[in-house]
């Protein structure tokens, strides 16, 4: 499916080397004054700018956004919002090569098995290219949280098996200078959110969150609370911990996950052509971010 959501909706739609990316949200309120500076920012920040190992694609293509329907003088109507980013830096003639072959580590073959059919060129819309109308849609959702009190911030905590921030950029260097890549970890940190959001059963919040965010390219893993490192402590050293989420229902305390980015396996070390991220979890952070964004407004509306 290519819709997320039940009462505030978003419909990702296009593929990477195509005309255009981009979304319908449905369930926005109206009037809500969309900030377009921070959306321009956030995209730049998905794009890599000014950030080591980002692919030159990414640093290269302008996003610019184009609303179609549902806002005019920067307000929402209260009507679907449908906008396109339009592929001004597309090269599919870079990917002919995959026609009739398949990369390893890549949705490529799988796809082809599944529909009898693909969009050759860059991965089409396997491709992370689509994670820019998350981040476009997770903006607006960011902005209407902002209004109930409700902050989200995310940060790159881990690249490989360096957990300095200042040696992070170095790291990814290294990587890139060799034709590798590397993967990374990002936390993400949920303030204001009050007691009750999310359901005892099928429905937990930790559940629909590592559900949005196990969705976005390269995640392989999610955790909350003490995560995997509280397998090692007794229950009485961490009984305490709830991690904001208690029997799957907010508790009024902050809420951090952690989600885990591996390393791209497009390299030129293994021999495969195109413009590549030598570390992908860098970008990854607006995109978690986005993405818990819309699973919070999808519970709250």
């Amino acid at each position: 499916m290519n819709v997320f959501g039940e009462k505030w909706t978003f419909t990702s739609f296009g593929e990477s080397h195509g005309a255009a990316i981009g979304g319908v949200l449905d369930g926005v309120p109206a009037g809500l004054h969309i900030d377009m500076e921070m959306i321009r920012s956030e995209l730049d920040r998905r794009a890599g700018k000014g950030m080591t190992g980002a692919s030159p694609r990414a640093k290269n293509e302008p996003d610019e956004v184009e609303w179609l329907s549902g806002v005019i003088d920067g307000r929402t109507l209260g009507t679907p919002i449908a906008f396109i980013i339009r592929n001004k830096d597309a090269r599919p003639e870079d990917y002919e090569w995959l026609k009739h072959s398949y990369r390893v580590g890549h949705a490529d073959k799988v796809y082809e098995l599944k529909y009898g059919i693909r969009d050759w060129r860059g991965g089409g819309r396997a491709s992370a290219r689509e994670t820019a109308a998350r981040v476009v849609a997770g903006c607006i959702a960011k902005q209407d949280l902002a209004q109930k009190g409700i902050e989200i911030h995310a940060r790159l905590v881990q690249v490989g098996a360096e957990t300095d921030p200042t040696k992070f950029n170095e790291t990814i260097a290294a990587y890139q200078q060799e034709g590798d890549s590397i993967g990374g970890i990002v936390e993400c940190t949920i303030s204001g959110l009050p007691t009750g959001v999310g359901e005892p059963i099928f429905n937990k919040l930790q559940a629909e969150l590592a559900f949005a965010v196990m969705s976005i390219n390269a995640c392989k893993g999610f955790e909350y609370g003490t995560g995997f490192g509280g397998v090692t402590q007794p229950g009485s050293a961490i009984n305490h911990i709830s991690g904001g989420i208690a029997g799957g229902i907010s508790d009024g305390t902050d809420i951090t996950f952690r989600c885990v980015f591996k390393p791209t396996p497009s390299t030129l070390k293994a021999g495969i052509k195109g413009r590549h991220d030598a570390c992908v979890a860098t970008r990854a952070v607006p995109v978690v971010e986005a993405m818990t964004a819309i699973v919070l407004i999808d519970l709250l509306s």
